[in-house]
């Protein structure tokens, strides 16, 4: 049955978002990264130990290396040095947030805003770190600052719908992701999200389009071929829901929804 489909049904995106792109809370960068990069970074620190700046690039590049120890000491370094550098706060609110800090975080972003009032990679940090506490007035707000001074922010429209959505919200979660779209149609996330909001709202073949262009994007999106598997069992395309969720699983053997679904098509249930 469909509504049994529709119960089992996990919006898990925000948990599971890839780390490149527009939308990624903290992008991959293996050249920012590479160990040549960071021992050239350090060579100029070495030269001139009084430039906050480098110890904030190097800081970044340790980051984008998963080096989080590493960078983190580098923010505290360019911050003593400069106190007044919102690029070292927001940075180092970051790297607090890849840590679970999500407090220090918050703390570490409104310090950058109060520096740099109109600081839009700030406000979207505090708002992704409010709305991963669960406070969604709080990032709501921020959100709509953004949104308010800058409408081709497309991080801003996503995680506003990215809220609207955890609040069941799917026709204007929908809109927001399709504006996210708009403005950025080349990364995977808005348009997981947006099948995801067409599957709760009983449309699967809205659904099927938007995350098959997903997959298209991002291949190694365990959610994305789960959701596709949902959308294409409520069209009665059962082979190749098999298919879906068995990708899915094979990219993330933890992914419950693609279980789920896999259990029922190999049982025979019927959607419809």
């Amino acid at each position: 049955m469909r509504a049994l489909i529709y119960a089992g049904l996990v919006l898990g995106l925000a948990a599971c978002q890839s780390d490149g792109g527009v939308y990624s809370n903290v992008p991959v960068n293996t050249a920012v990264g590479s160990t040549a990069n960071i021992a050239s970074l350090t060579a100029v620190i070495e030269s001139n130990p009084q430039d906050a700046d480098a110890y904030n690039t190097r800081g970044i590049a340790y980051g984008q290396a998963g080096r989080l120890d590493n960078a983190l000491e580098d923010f505290n370094r360019a911050l003593q040095l400069n106190p007044s550098s919102h690029q070292a706060y927001a940075n180092r609110a970051l790297v607090e947030r890849r840590r679970g800090q999500l407090d220090a975080a918050i703390a570490d972003y409104t310090r950058a805003i109060n520096i740099k009032p109109d600081f839009d990679a700030a406000l979207v940090g505090r708002g992704n770190t409010y709305r991963q506490k669960g406070q969604y007035g709080a990032a709501l707000a921020d959100f709509n600052a953004v949104i308010a001074r800058n409408s081709s922010d497309a991080r801003a429209f996503y995680n506003r719908g990215l809220i609207y959505q955890a609040q069941n919200q799917h026709i204007t979660a929908i809109e927001d992701f399709a504006t996210a779209i708009g403005l950025n149609p080349n990364v995977s996330e808005p348009y997981i999200a947006r099948g995801i909001s067409y599957l709760k709202v009983n449309d699967p073949n809205a659904a099927l389009e938007d995350l098959s262009v997903a997959v298209n994007l991002d291949r190694d999106s365990s959610v994305a071929w789960a959701n596709r598997g949902v959308a294409l069992e409520l069209l009665g395309e059962t082979t190749d829901a098999r298919r879906n969720y068995t990708r899915a699983l094979n990219l993330d053997n933890s992914n419950d929804l693609a279980r789920d679904g896999l259990a029922r098509v190999n049982r025979g249930q019927r959607t419809l």
